[in-house]
C-alpha cells in the first residue's frame, strides 16, 4: 500500500490484478476460483493478487435474507429422473427475455458449482445413498430445487469466505464504494479502479479514501433494495448501480423486478411452508384494531380460498398471469389493495383460515386435490397451521424467534414487497460487461428473463463467478497495474474530493429525506403495479430530485451523513434508469408479465370486486405482449439525452447448438480457442 496527497486529502493507494467488490456468495465464489485458476497456471502469489472490497461483510442479502427453506436452483440429481443442461436452459427461457447462450452455461456449470458448495462445507442434504433431494420450486417443471435451510445463501457465503480465508486473500472490510474510476473512450474505454471510503477513518478532516487499482474488476455488490419503500432487501443494501451507469456499463432488463408476500418488521419472504400451512390472513386498522378477514370477500368458496394461500408457497412471485379465475397472485392484490386503504396485514399461524357467515368451516379434507395430496405426503394433516410449520419446517419459525417475533404467541405483519431484480447489467457468456475487463456478477448481472424459477438466482452467482475467474485467468493473466493512468485517477479524484468538500448545504434535504422520496417513488409507480401515464410523470420528479441533489447538495449533521449522503446520489441515478426503462417498456406496449401487472381500462377484469378506488369501476389490466419475448431492453447512461439515459431493443442471443466432436474439442481447450 502506498499512499498521496490530492486536493490536501490523504488518499491510500493499492494495486491487485483483480478486484472483486462485494463479499456475499458471488463473490466470495469468485475469489476462491480466481486464486484456484491463478495458482494452476503457476502463480505463486496469487493471494496477493486478489483483492475482495465490501461495505460490510456481514451485510448484504448472501447474509442476511432468505425465506422458509430459501431454494438453490440446480439441474436435478435425482436417481430416477433424467435432466439435461439444454432442458434447464429451456426452464430459465421459458418466459423469454433471457439469453439462451447465459441460460446454457448456467445449466452447464450448475452441477460443478453445487457440488463445489458441498465440498465447501454447505449443509445440501441427502439420503443414505448419497442422493441430493429435491423438490418443485415456482416456474419449475422438475424437481430442480434443494435447500439447506432458511440460511442457505448464509452458509454459502460463510464457507467460500472460510476458503477465501485459507487462501490468504485480503478482504478490506468496512469500505464504502464512491467512484469507479475509468481511463481511455470508445472500444479502448476501461475502469481502472475504484474509489472508496474506510467508514473506520471517515472523520471531518479526512474521507478516508482509498484508491484500488486493478487490470480486472468484478461487480458482485447485490441489488439495488434500498430502491423501494417497500421491500425485503436487507436494510442499507443499495447496491453500486449509480457508479456502474456513471462509469458506462450497459443493463438489461431493468423492468424485471420481482415482487412477492414478505413480512415487513424482520424483512424476510413468506413463501414455501410459511404459505402451505395455510395460516389465517386478516388486517387491521393502522393502530392495530378492526379485524377483518378481507379475501372472504372475493372467494366464494372456503376451499378455493385456502387452496390459494397453499399455493402462495410455491407460486410465491407475484405473477400477473395467475389473477384471473380466482388464482393464487389474486392474493397479492388484495393484500396490496388493503394496505393502499391503510391498513395493516398479517399472517395468523394459530388459526386456520375464517371464512364468511355462508361459507363452510375450514377442513383439511376438503382442500382441493393439490393442497391436500401435498400435505397428506408431507404428513402436515395436523389441526392448525402453527402445528403444520412445526412439523413441515422448524428452522422457519426459529428464524423468526431469533429475530423477537414468536410466532406461537403473535401474528406476522405482512405486505407486497420487491425481493429482487432480474434484470441487470449486460455480460457475455463469460459474464464479461460492455466494458473489457470488468465482470458482473451476482445480482447485479442482467441474466435473468421475465421470469426465473425460485432459487435460480444462487446458481447464477456461483456460475458466473466461476466463469469470469476462468477468462481472467487464462485470457487477461495475473500482471499489477504500476502506474498506468495516473493523470486520469487524479484528475477524477480531485474532481470526486471537490464534490465532497462541497456536499453540505444547510437548506438541503438530508441524505435520508432524499432516498426516502426515491424509495416511495419506486413502491409506488414502479413496483408491482404500473402505469405509462404515471410512471412518465415519476420519472420527471426523479430526474428534478436528481438535479436538486447535484446542484444543492444535502444536509449533513456530521461526517457519518457522508455515507448516506453518496449512497443518496447514486441511487437517484439508478431510480432514473429503471424508470426510464419502464416507461420505455410501457410505451412499447408491453403489457403485465413477468412479476408486475400494467393497468388498462380497457383491458381484462380484475376481479368484479377490485374496484378502482377513485371510479369505482373494476380494475382492469393490460395482457403481455409476447411478441417483445425475443428482445430484450438495453439501457445506457447519457448525460446529454434529456432523460439521462438511452434505451434500445437488442435480439435475445441463441444458445450454441454446436457440438463439437471430442478430438477437436479438445485441441480448442488446448489452444485457449474456447475464450475467443
Amino acid at each position: 500500500m502506498e499512499t498521496c496527497t490530492i486536493a490536501g486529502r490523504t488518499v491510500f493507494l493499492h494495486r491487485y490484478n483483480t478486484v472483486i467488490v462485494g463479499a456475499g456468495a458471488a463473490g466470495m465464489n469468485c475469489a476462491v476460483h480466481l486464486y484456484e485458476f491463478m495458482s494452476d497456471r503457476g502463480v505463486t502469489d496469487a493471494q496477493d493478487r486478489i483483492a475482495v472490497v465490501t461495505g460490510g461483510i456481514a451485510l448484504g442479502a448472501s447474509r442476511m435474507s432468505g425465506s422458509d427453506k430459501q431454494t438453490y436452483y440446480k439441474m436435478g440429481t435425482s436417481p430416477e429422473t433424467a435432466d439435461s443442461a439444454e432442458d434447464f436452459a429451456r426452464s430459465l427461457t421459458a418466459a423469454g427475455c433471457c439469453h439462451g447462450d447465459l441460460a446454457l452455461a448456467e445449466g452447464i456449470g450448475s452441477l460443478r458449482e453445487f457440488y463445489h458448495l458441498v465440498q465447501a462445507g454447505v449443509p445440501f442434504p441427502h439420503d443414505a445413498m448419497g442422493s441430493f433431494v429435491g423438490y418443485k420450486t415456482d416456474h419449475d417443471p422438475y424437481e430442480r430445487a434443494t435447500s439447506a435451510g432458511p440460511k442457505t445463501s448464509k452458509f454459502m457465503s460463510e464457507c467460500l469466505q472460510r476458503q477465501v480465508e485459507r487462501y490468504g486473500i485480503p478482504i478490506f472490510d468496512c469500505h464504502e464504494a464512491a467512484h469507479l474510476l475509468t481511463a481511455g473512450g470508445g472500444d479502448d474505454k476501461r475502469i481502472v479502479g475504484i474509489v472508496t471510503i474506510d467508514k473506520k477513518r471517515l472523520n471531518e478532516q479526512n474521507y478516508g479514501l482509498n484508491v484500488f487499482c486493478c487490470e480486472n474488476l468484478v461487480l458482485a455488490a447485490g441489488g439495488p433494495g434500498e430502491l423501494y419503500e417497500t421491500s425485503v432487501y436487507p436494510r442499507g443494501q443499495v447496491g453500486i448501480h449509480g457508479l456502474a451507469f456513471a462509469a458506462g456499463l450497459a443493463a438489461e432488463n431493468l423492468t424485471e423486478s420481482q415482487f412477492g408476500l414478505a413480512s415487513i418488521k424482520f424483512r424476510w419472504n413468506v413463501s414455501g411452508t410459511y404459505m402451505q400451512a395455510i395460516p389465517r390472513i386478516f388486517s387491521t386498522d393502522a393502530d392495530g384494531k378492526n379485524e377483518r378477514d378481507f379475501l372472504t370477500d372475493f372467494f366464494p368458496t372456503m376451499s378455493r380460498m385456502a387452496t390459494n394461500i397453499f399455493l402462495k408457497g410455491y407460486q410465491w412471485p407475484f405473477d400477473p398471469q395467475r389473477i384471473t379465475d380466482l388464482q393464487s397472485s389474486l392474493i397479492d392484490v388484495l393484500v396490496f389493495n388493503e394496505t393502499q386503504k391503510g391498513r395493516r396485514v398479517f399472517m395468523d399461524f394459530l388459526r386456520n383460515p375464517v371464512g364468511r357467515a355462508d361459507m363452510r368451516a375450514f377442513e383439511l379434507n376438503e382442500l382441493e386435490p393439490e393442497a391436500l395430496t401435498y400435505l397428506t405426503r408431507a404428513g402436515a394433516l395436523q389441526s392448525t397451521p402453527i402445528e403444520r410449520l412445526a412439523h413441515m419446517n422448524p428452522p422457519a419459525i426459529d428464524i423468526y424467534r431469533e429475530n423477537g417475533i414468536d410466532l406461537y404467541s403473535e401474528p406476522l405483519e405482512i405486505a407486497v414487497c420487491a425481493q429482487h431484480n432480474n434484470g441487470g447489467f449486460a455480460v457475455n457468456r463469460w459474464w464479461e460487461s460492455t466494458i473489457p475487463h470488468t465482470f458482473v456478477i451476482g445480482e447485479m448481472a442482467g441474466t435473468h428473463g421475465v421470469k426465473r424459477p425460485g432459487g435460480s438466482a444462487l446458481n447464477a452467482g456461483q456460475t458466473g463467478g466461476l466463469r469470469a475467474a476462468e477468462y481472467i485467468a487464462n485470457v487477461y493473466g495475473a500482471d499489477v497495474p504500476q502506474d498506468n493512468h495516473r493523470a486520469a485517477i487524479e484528475t477524477q479524484l480531485t474532481e470526486l474530493i471537490a464534490a465532497l468538500d462541497n456536499l453540505h448545504n444547510a437548506q438541503a434535504p438530508s441524505p435520508d429525506e432524499a432516498l426516502a422520496a426515491i424509495c416511495r417513488r419506486m413502491t409506488t409507480s414502479g413496483g408491482h403495479i404500473r402505469q405509462l401515464a404515471d410512471a412518465r410523470a415519476v420519472l420527471a420528479d426523479a430526474l428534478a430530485l436528481h438535479r436538486k441533489i447535484y446542484n444543492e447538495g444535502f444536509r449533513l449533521q456530521n461526517a457519518d451523513d457522508l455515507i448516506p449522503a453518496i449512497q443518496a446520489r447514486h441511487l437517484a441515478l439508478t431510480s432514473i434508469a429503471f424508470l426510464k426503462a419502464i416507461v420505455e417498456l410501457l410505451d412499447q406496449g408491453s403489457g403485465s408479465r413477468g412479476s408486475h401487472l400494467v393497468l388498462d381500462e380497457n383491458g381484462v377484469e380484475i376481479h368484479p370486486d377490485v374496484k378502482d378506488p377513485i371510479t369505482g369501476r373494476p380494475l382492469r389490466f393490460k395482457p403481455e405482449n409476447e411478441a417483445l419475448r425475443n428482445v430484450i431492453l438495453r439501457v445506457l447512461y447519457d448525460p446529454n439525452a434529456p432523460d439521462l439515459f438511452t434505451c434500445r431493443n437488442i435480439p435475445v442471443r441463441k444458445a450454441p447448438t454446436e457440438r463439437k466432436a471430442f478430438e477437436p474439442a479438445w485441441q480448442d481447450y488446448r489452444a485457449g480457442r474456447i475464450y475467443t
